[in-house]
């Protein structure tokens, strides 16, 4: 009987760019789900000011529940690693593993901007600016976060959307540490390594009785290597 995988993506992107790790997935016996947080992708007409963390973690907790998941494997790529956990603390009986891939390790009443270097984020803030009424990140270039062929990046580039920036800067309330949730791995890439996620990169590996993996991939690695992600995702323990 396969796994049961919630895919969550990263800034400016949408459940899509998960089809090519869900395509794999689904092909080995898999149920998998790629929800995309409001506001952004093809939910881009519900963008408002008042979407924030706590949206992004209702939107994947509707998800487990509303479509009655159990023994999930749910994993966050890049930003998305804030949310996950989120949903994971929510509902751990539903979790069967977290897996930050290259994504965020939130800390209980911090933002995801507090993990940036001061550059990355006063720059990012800096070139923010309203769609609507709405205070958004707008889409950066897709070779930024590593997409190499010319095509993807073309793909990318029609479908990024503008982020909200509240999301960034809204703390995160969890009842635990992550430390106290469901099994964690950590799958780094390394090829190069990701200037944003180096924090938590270097903070899983140092946390006991988390898997620690790494892929020789860059950021954009469920696009440029989605068959070698989803084997990754196939190997995560019971």
């Amino acid at each position: 009987m396969g796994n049961t995988y919630l895919l969550v993506h990263g800034m400016f992107l949408g459940g899509w760019c998960w089809a090519r790790v869900a395509k794999h997935l689904t092909a080995a016996g898999h149920r998998v789900f790629t929800p995309t947080q409001t506001g952004l992708g093809e939910r881009n007409h519900l963008l408002s000011p008042s979407i924030g963390m706590d949206t992004f973690v209702q939107d994947l907790v509707n998800v487990i529940e509303f479509e009655e998941l159990e023994q999930v494997i749910l994993v966050g790529h890049s930003f998305g690693g804030m949310a996950a956990t989120g949903a994971a603390d929510a509902l751990p009986e539903r979790i069967r593993h977290l897996v930050y891939l290259d994504g965020a390790i939130p800390q209980s009443g911090h933002a995801f901007a507090e993990q940036l270097p001061t550059e990355i984020r006063s720059k990012r803030l800096a070139a923010s600016r309203k769609i609507g009424s709405t205070l958004c990140f707008m889409p950066m270039a897709p070779s930024l976060l590593g997409i190499k062929a010319p095509a993807d990046i073309h793909w990318l580039a029609r479908r990024m959307t503008p982020h909200p920036v509240k999301t960034y800067l809204d703390p995160i309330h969890l009842r635990q540490t992550v430390e106290q949730g469901p099994a964690c791995t950590y799958i780094r890439c390394t090829n190069p390594h990701y200037l944003p996620a180096n924090i938590s990169g270097e903070h899983a590996r140092r946390i006991p009785g988390w898997h620690y993996r790494e892929i020789a991939e860059n950021h954009g690695c469920i696009i440029n290597a989605a068959h070698s992600v989803a084997e990754l995702l196939q190997e995560i323990p019971p």
